[in-house]
């Protein structure tokens, strides 16, 4: 994990690549889970039977599923010392190239955009590209924004 003590050290960043989080499994029971939060029922993440005989072989997990891991993957890839909280502000670009089937194991990488000074803290864009494992193109790419006050 990298750590960061200063706003200083963290601007110098800045066009990094910081690393990658460890591989999560993207279970059944976590895709179904997200169904019921968000209400998408497509067949294509809950019905088995239906979905195995579907494009992608199997169950797959909503884009929006990947996406909104990237906090706790982020969090294993970096921190920033001294932050009393952390918000996020939103994404400017999001593309799911190709599907997450379950059972499939994902991890996310991080390279540091920018880092701006906002009132109390600073905002940061993370350009983020998550993959499964032994696939043969990235699962999502993403530009987040998060604000951090200190």
């Amino acid at each position: 994990m990298r750590r960061f003590s200063t706003v200083e050290e963290l601007k110098a960043a800045v066009g990094e690549h910081l690393g990658y989080s460890s591989w999560w499994e993207i279970t059944q029971e976590r895709i179904d889970l997200f169904t019921k939060a968000t209400d998408d029922y497509q067949w294509i993440h809950i019905d088995q039977e239906k979905a195995a005989q579907g494009p992608f072989g199997t169950t797959i997990a909503q884009g929006y599923l990947t996406l909104s891991l990237a906090v706790p993957l982020t969090r294993e890839i970096f921190t920033v010392e001294g932050v009393r909280m952390a918000v996020n502000y939103g994404t400017n670009r999001v593309r799911f190239p190709a599907p997450v089937p379950s059972g499939s194991k994902l991890r996310c990488g991080a390279v540091l955009a920018s880092v701006e000074d906002v009132e109390g803290g600073v905002q940061l864009a993370l350009d983020l590209t998550f993959e499964i494992e032994g696939g043969s193109k990235p699962v999502c790419v993403a530009q987040t924004l998060s604000r951090l006050y200190f």
